[in-house]
């Protein structure tokens, strides 16, 4: 069978406090590149729910949209979320950052209790329903939590924290991963890994892992 013909990458901003995370995305994109994997990024076209200021930390008070931000990561190779088509791609996958917990769905200030963004709850469902395969990365498995409560999913965000409470308390099933490794369901075509949920991890490791997730979503794609 050939090789899956392209993959959709879903952003949400440039920056690890209020969109995604650049390492994370770039990695994405790097290993989907170096096995000969056509991509396409999207984001959706509206304002962030903040802007913070990542040398100092602080909020700021502009705004800023998540379309225009993400196309830094982009290149200016990318489209509004609503033009995410599923039938043209054969996989999708999340880079994450916090902008993830804030912007694509409502995890960071109501948890457990939170939802998803209606575009891509939509988006991901038909993902799913066609047994096409999604990888989250960093947060962004809680946004798989959330997205698909009590479905039974093996997902991670490395070691046992609140937020793999949270993901437990949403019916799934956490198990803990080194950052340079993944967790695969199989079953249900889902693949996460930690990446800088590690505060400690290493540029190095952050890659490895998110090499093996991106290996194992073209896996599954067959």
């Amino acid at each position: 069978m050939s090789e899956p013909s392209k993959i959709s990458v879903v952003l949400c901003g440039s920056g690890f406090k209020d969109g995604s995370e650049i390492r994370e995305s770039v990695a994405a994109l790097w290993a989907l590149s170096s096995k000969n994997i056509a991509f396409q990024c999207f984001a959706p076209d509206a304002p962030q729910a903040d802007v913070i200021n990542c040398y100092t930390q602080k909020t700021d008070p502009q705004t800023r949209n998540m379309l225009i931000e993400a196309a830094r990561i982009a290149r200016g190779d990318i489209k509004p979320l609503n033009q995410l088509n599923h039938d043209e791609f054969q996989g999708i996958v999340i880079p994450g950052g916090f902008g993830v917990a804030k912007n694509l769905c409502s995890f960071a200030k109501e948890g457990s209790k939170g939802s998803v963004r209606p575009d891509l709850q939509k988006i991901l469902e038909e993902f799913h329903y066609q047994k096409k395969p999604i990888g989250a990365i960093c947060i962004a498995p809680a946004l798989i939590a959330l997205a698909f409560k009590n479905k039974n999913f093996r997902l991670t965000v490395g070691k046992t924290c609140e937020v793999s409470q949270e993901i437990e308390r949403l019916g799934h099933k956490h198990k803990e991963c080194a950052t340079e490794s993944c967790i695969v369901d199989a079953q249900n075509k889902i693949v996460t890994t930690p990446a800088y949920m590690d505060d400690n991890a290493s540029l190095a490791q952050v890659f490895q892992g998110i090499e093996k997730l991106v290996a194992e979503v073209i896996n599954l794609t067959f």
